[in-house]
């Protein structure tokens, strides 16, 4: 299957490795594709789009963290940030919540991700569709889409 996220990724010469699991709508995806994976929930992320008035920000956290929002404003150099519901998080992306990538988006938008993923040798994000992921390095996921890292989780 082929997505915007792997569209991207293959174009911009990436090094990464897809996965593939059974998903549906009724859990905490995130979670359940660590476990359906076998990997421990550190090194599985997931996409958060956040949002302060019209601008947009994509934050990636493991799934094993709850993200701060003060945190990832400060981050972001913003006043604020709230989470967008689900239907605007798919009309800024392209993507069904559950299947968020970090990659492909239809919107360019800033990018934090949590310094926690670059202890992981490979971490996991959304290739694009709910039962896929892609692996890959921290440092190449942070190269590819220029990403601020910055502690944005909780305590």
């Amino acid at each position: 299957m082929k997505t915007p996220a792997l569209d991207f990724l293959s174009k911009n010469k990436a090094v990464f490795k897809t996965y593939e699991y059974q998903s549906s709508d009724t859990h905490d995806f995130g979670k359940h594709a660590a476990e359906a994976l076998g990997l421990p929930e550190a090194k599985v992320c997931k996409t958060i789009i956040l949002h302060c008035d019209k601008t947009y920000v994509t934050c990636i956290v493991p799934v094993s963290g709850r993200i701060s929002l003060k945190a990832a404003a400060r981050a972001a150099k913003l006043k604020h940030l709230e989470t967008v519901d689900p239907a605007t998080a798919t009309r800024v992306t392209g993507y069904v919540v559950g299947g968020i990538s970090p990659f492909g988006q239809k919107r360019r938008m800033a990018v934090l991700i949590d310094q926690s993923v670059l202890t992981q040798d490979e971490i996991l994000v959304s290739a694009g569709q709910r039962g896929m992921s892609v692996g890959m390095k921290p440092q190449d996921l942070i190269d590819l889409l220029q990403a601020t890292v910055a502690d944005v989780l909780e305590k």
